[in-house]
């Protein structure tokens, strides 16, 4: 197991860092620098549609899908992942998240692009699709497209279980710490609802997401910037940490300057690419399901994704963990607390009340990811073994739930953690394989005027 930890953990460092960053530069160029040219119009085509009527087939809305999308990424990793950054890789890592959300929007609106593009109905009339289908539909040569979409889909399909176990124990512990009940109700409790959501398909977790997830993100963005609001007259001196930390690090665990500087790069990408998934290929799972008229104008959905993931809440988080110290208290660098530091800071603010919230934003943030991942891990089941697997692996996630409350199978984690590398590996593969696909969709959006693109819209 020791072994095992050990190459996942170099796995996880540098080397997915650096192959997701190169896809991500790569398409950012290609793509002629898209999210920093188009902002505006990319809102209006997202944001500014809510409410409106959609054009296009698909199953669910594009602002379901997003919600479905963003109840998978905003999770713990936004709560605890955070401030974790910040502690091994100190406040300059903010800055790096911040650098890898913006080039990894990039990375998901290709792929987002290529799973509506390549999505298709399955048996009860719903649109599927994600990398299995791209990589099995896109790609020319035939064996290796099939290969390389068995492999990500029963990879995904196997990681999914420890993914909804650990997601489960974070809940089931913080219920327990919070009030004092016990792990195996939380799990059961948890379980049931879950299957009562995903079990009802995809509208039904479309429904319930796209009530849950704005609601649940609102407050938790309302209760941070209460916070920052109070201490407003540190935000500048806050900013100025931040940058100079980002190029000049100090606070960083670590032996020379280099090495804490990439440690300060490492840990910034890292819980930027855990927090938003760019690369991993699951967004795309969601968004193939969005009435839409062309994959690129659900793509657009892809980057607000990131922008409300990885810029707004894990900033707030970060602020909120360096604006009121407690990233500085002396028992911080301990494991179990720099893991509650975003808790100890809202408490900081609002007594013991602060603390409840954070725990029950947390709760929220898990259940709905819980639900989609079970969502997600169906339908590889379903291309890998048709739709009656997808039932059927649903109740092993269901299982799973009650089993991860309890810290059942704790030595399965790390062994199964490492199928996560070889499911965004394939993906990647993929994706540079299929770029001149992306290229020509967008092309064809902002080419094709009157159609699908108006310049006066922008």
């Amino acid at each position: 197991m020791e072994i095992i930890t050990a190459i996942s953990d170099f796995l996880w460092g540098y080397p997915i860092i650096i192959a997701l960053l190169v896809v991500s530069v790569y398409l950012t160029f290609r793509l002629k620098f898209f999210q920093f040219r188009r902002p505006l119009y990319i809102f209006q085509q997202t944001i500014g549609q809510v409410g409106k009527k959609t054009r296009g087939k698909g199953t669910v809305t594009p602002f379901q899908t997003l919600t479905i999308a963003l109840s998978s990424t905003i999770g713990a990793a936004n709560i605890v992942g955070v401030p974790v950054a910040i502690m091994l890789g100190g406040p300059g890592a903010l800055f790096w998240m911040w650098v890898i959300a913006f080039i990894g929007m990039a990375l998901k609106f290709g792929e987002t692009a290529l799973g509506v593009h390549y999505r298709e109905k399955n048996a009860i009339g719903e649109y599927v699709g994600g990398p299995m289908y791209y990589m099995q539909k896109g790609i020319k040569w035939p064996m290796i497209g099939k290969i390389l979409a068995v492999w990500y889909a029963f990879f995904l399909m196997i990681e999914l279980i420890p993914s909804i176990m650990v997601q489960s124990n974070s809940v089931a512990s913080t219920i327990t710490d919070s009030f004092s009940i016990p792990p195996v109700f939380t799990g059961i409790f948890i379980a049931i609802f879950a299957g009562i959501v995903v079990f009802g398909g995809v509208r039904r977790i479309g429904r319930v997401t796209s009530y849950l997830v704005p609601v649940m993100a609102l407050l938790y963005i309302i209760a941070g910037l209460i916070i920052i609001f109070i201490h407003v007259d540190m935000v500048p001196e806050i900013f100025v940490l931040i940058f100079t930390e980002a190029f000049n690090p100090t606070a960083a665990l670590g032996g020379g300057a280099g090495v804490v500087l990439a440690e300060s790069i490492r840990w910034g990408f890292a819980r930027g690419i855990y927090s938003n998934e760019a690369g991993l290929g699951t967004s795309p799972i969601a968004h193939a399901a969005a009435q839409t008229d062309h994959p690129i104008r659900q793509a657009f959905w892809a980057v607000i994704q990131i922008v409300v993931d990885t810029l707004i809440i894990c900033t707030i988080t970060g602020f909120v963990v360096l604006i009121t110290g407690v990233w500085q208290h002396g028992d911080a660098h301990e494991d179990s607390v720099r893991e509650a530091l975003t808790a100890r800071a809202f408490e900081e603010t609002f007594g013991t009340i602060g603390s409840s919230v954070v725990a029950v934003a947390l709760v929220l943030f898990v259940f709905s990811t819980i639900t989609v991942v079970i969502f997600y891990g169906a339908r590889q089941a379903e291309f890998l073994f048709g739709l009656w697997a997808g039932t059927a692996i649903k109740v092993v996630y269901i299982i799973s739930i009650v089993l991860g409350a309890v810290g059942g199978a704790t030595f399965l984690w790390s062994l199964l953690d490492l199928t996560l590398f070889f499911v965004v590996l394939p993906n990647l593969i993929a994706v540079l394989l299929l770029s001149p696909k992306i290229i020509q969709l967008y092309n064809e959006f902002f080419h094709t005027e009157g159609k699908y693109y108006k310049k006066d819209t922008e």
